[in-house]
């Protein structure tokens, strides 16, 4: 039982949440901790005095606990999103009093968040809904967070967020207001996106590396180890590396060989794709991604499948040409290093285009710094991103930033190469091709729309623009046609 009012609460103590609340403890912040299930709160209050007398204090019913924070309070919520949130909003709201704030750290559906911030502000409540990024460890050691809403709400919160972010050295706490409404928890979502392309373009790497190249895991161990020293340094090229490393602990050789090839999602992803269709702004690296996680959960229907090809002479890998190792491996990472531009460029102009629909105003330079360190996208080239930014705030596409547009150049061939090498190896590439595609779209100043139009125009008179005279025009194209042909 705290004796003086604590600095903050926190509701919800799930991994991220108690982690989360043993963080800002230890950042000197005395806080509170509740949960519906008891037991967690005990749990939370057990762990905050193993790892040295945290100023953790505990309650076991929501009204002593919103009772024990000091006022104006702030209160993170860390609840699974949708009706759960709003659930503990009205738990907390009967005790709440007018300038209290209520942040919700999860990672909840933007629109949810603005309809939440105007609910509560009927009753003077402020709120924020805030992306927290970088799993259980970034919780517990400095986390990239995305707060976005009440301004007012915000600088209540200022001084912990600065504390218990991530720290990174020559810039600063990776946390920083990020827009009103559900600015940051749309923000939130896009890096999960950009997380889903990033992901799905490693594991093409791997397979490349390890299908058609035949290297061994102490090989992709030592080859991703390597990576992570130079352009491609990163948290999940840095783990990549460590998979490679560990061992089977309840058989023989790799743990990764063991893992199912199915993987799951909790939704962020999809509401990405949904997001950039709804907008009009091409993802296709982003997109791919998430249908390969589809493709991967039809692990029944692909083993068929597998004997149906096997039978018909498809083996798993089409050709067993002999690959010049050392090359191999030096054509991928520029490969994995260019189609990683195409991602994050689209996970950006998502950003943007959103930003300008609801007039958040957000500065996507300052979205690269604040991930620079914490999240699950960290990545040292978050650097040359938000330099491209400071050299041009309208930059159309991270594409034609003159440093980008020079790095692709110098890699497109080696990019080709890998993406041609595993077409004709029947190893699927989705991410590396639609992230070369993309290039290859967005650098081509006329492209065969042209026939697609006409086509419109054909069998629906959807009309089409002229390249030599303004105005819009339809043809006959049937009657012509038909003409032509008696």
């Amino acid at each position: 039982m705290a004796v003086q009012p604590t600095r903050i609460g926190l509701a919800g103590l799930a991994v991220m949440g108690q982690n989360l609340a043993l963080n800002i403890a230890s950042k000197g912040f005395p806080i509170s901790v509740y949960n519906r299930t008891t037991s967690k709160v005990d749990e939370t209050v057990e762990r905050a005095k193993k790892e040295g007398n945290l100023p953790v204090y505990g309650f076991h019913d929501p009204e002593s606990f919103v009772n024990s924070i000091q006022k104006p309070r702030v209160i993170i919520m860390l609840v699974k999103a949708g009706a759960p949130v709003d659930q503990t909003i009205k738990t907390l709201s009967a005790y709440l009093e007018k300038g209290d704030c209520i942040v919700d750290g999860g990672n909840e559906w933007y629109e949810n968040t603005e309809r939440r911030e105007k609910a509560v502000a009927e009753n003077g409540f402020l709120y924020l809904g805030m992306g927290v990024s970088g799993g259980e460890e970034g919780a517990r050691n400095g986390p990239s967070m995305m707060p976005g809403g009440s301004f007012e709400a915000y600088k209540n919160i200022e001084d912990i967020l600065l504390k218990v972010a991530a720290q990174v050295r020559d810039s600063g706490p990776c946390v920083t207001y990020i827009g009103k409404g559900g600015s940051g928890n749309f923000v939130k979502m896009v890096h999960n996106g950009i997380e889903y392309g990033d992901m799905q373009l490693i594991a093409e790497a791997y397979d490349v590396l390890k299908s058609v190249g035949k290297l061994t895991n102490e090989e992709l161990h030592g080859v991703f180890t390597e990576w992570n020293k130079g352009e491609l340094e990163s948290f999940l090229v840095e783990i990549t590396a460590d998979i490679f490393g560990i061992k089977d602990d309840k058989g023989d050789g790799h743990l990764v060989d063991k893992v199912l090839d199915k993987t799951g999602m909790k939704g962020t992803g999809k509401w990405t794709v949904q997001q950039a269709a709804e907008l009009s702004v091409p993802s296709p690296t982003i997109e791919s991604s998430l249908d390969a996680r589809f493709l991967s959960g039809l692990k029944d229907e692909r083993v068929q499948a597998a004997k149906v090809f096997k039978e018909g002479g498809f083996g798993d890998v089409l050709t067993d040409q002999t690959v010049d190792k050392k090359q191999l491996i030096d054509d991928v990472r520029k490969a994995l290093y260019a189609s990683k531009i195409c991602s994050y460029a689209q996970g950006m102009n998502l950003i943007r285009a959103k930003s300008v629909e609801k007039g958040w105003g957000l500065k996507l330079g300052e979205l690269a710094r604040i991930w620079k360190g914490g999240c699950i996208i960290r990545a040292i080239f978050l650097d040359r991103i938000k330099q491209a930014y400071d050299r041009n705030a309208e930059l159309a596409n991270l594409l034609v930033d003159p440093e980008f547009a020079k790095e692709i150049i110098e890699r497109q061939s080696a990019w080709r190469r890998v993406v041609c090498l595993s077409i004709n190896s029947g190893i699927s590439t989705p991410g590396m091709s639609a992230s070369l595609a993309y290039f290859d779209s967005y650098r081509r100043e006329r492209l065969p729309a042209n026939l697609v139009q006409a086509q419109r125009d054909y069998f629906g008179a959807h009309t089409y623009e002229r390249t030599d005279m303004e105005g819009s025009f339809h043809t006959e194209w049937f009657k012509i046609a038909r003409q032509s042909k008696m």
